[in-house]
């Protein structure tokens, strides 16, 4: 008997859904950083073993949306929805349980639901069997399953309860596929996350990074990037005085995406600059937010 189907994450922003990704992969796929709204797409990830395959979504934080950035990372959400298998609702051990249990609610989900309380161990035995019985008394998750997503605790009994409830099927991709994102999108999103990871306050929720040339050659491979910024204010931010923040930002994203490509990056970064892109369609859509 094979198993196959889709099992989809949803949480509050910063609940751990990408670290909760990648590690059940085995490998780095989405960017982590301690900032909230940091995964803008729908991004899946497929695990394929003999008797079965999992193709893992991780999705966007659920939101207030207040641009049509965010109206359309919540229509990521909404898609993941409808097409999940297993939904994992995922909080961290220290939420507030009541405000996480009425948003899971407010979702209307029809798949079968298992609740995963990250950071275990954050809460003493007493404390975490406690909130455990509260997700339990809910009522709407098959099962509530304590986890800690950066320490790869409970990833097993996790991957079980998962095993449970997927449909029998046969396997949706080809066994040698990682990932239904292309290579282009993971280098941006790299150069995303340091961004994420070095400015403070506002400039990486005003910035898009839009990969322009990838071109693979003999010896490395050259990539050109546009960081996009809203303000003039911002671009001034990202370079940095003599451009030394935009080196640091160079430098430490050449270190990974080569670990990603196992090659050799030549990295070349500029700063654009684009008024009110996050409310605008066409800006959306070339930064591949639609």
């Amino acid at each position: 008997m094979h198993r196959a189907g889709f099992v989809n994450i949803f949480g509050k922003p910063n609940a751990g859904k990408s670290t909760l990704l990648n590690a059940l992969l085995g490998e780095k796929l989405a960017i982590v950083t301690p900032k909230v709204q940091t995964t803008r797409h729908r991004i899946m990830a497929v695990v394929t073993e003999p008797g079965y395959q999992i193709v893992f979504s991780d999705t966007p934080g659920i939101i207030d949306p207040k641009y049509k950035m965010h109206e359309k990372m919540m229509g990521a959400v909404r898609s993941a929805l409808e097409d999940a298998d297993v939904a994992l609702l995922m909080m961290e051990a220290k939420d507030n349980v009541e405000e996480c249990l009425a948003m899971f609610d407010s979702l209307k989900l029809k798949a079968t639901c298992l609740l995963v309380i990250n950071k275990m161990d954050v809460l003493e035995k007493a404390e975490l069997d406690a909130l455990t019985e509260r997700c339990k008394v809910w009522g709407k998750a098959k099962a509530v399953i304590t986890i800690s997503a950066l320490q790869k605790k409970g990833l097993d009994v996790l991957l079980k309860q998962i095993l449970e409830f997927l449909p029998e099927s046969e396997a949706f991709y080809p066994e040698d596929t990682l990932t239904d994102r292309s290579t282009r999108f993971f280098v941006g999103e790299i150069i995303r996350e340091k961004i994420f990871l070095l400015f403070e306050e506002e400039i990486p929720y005003h910035t898009a990074v839009l990969v322009t040339q990838f071109e693979e050659k003999t010896t490395l491979t050259k990539i050109s990037a546009e960081i996009i910024v809203t303000r003039e204010t911002q671009k001034g931010i990202i370079l940095g005085e003599k451009g030394k923040s935009i080196k640091e930002i160079g430098s430490r994203a050449r270190v990974d995406i080569e670990k990603f490509l196992d090659r050799k990056v030549f990295l070349e970064l500029h700063v654009k600059v684009r008024p009110k892109w996050r409310d605008n369609d066409l800006y959306l859509k070339e930064y591949g937010l639609i």
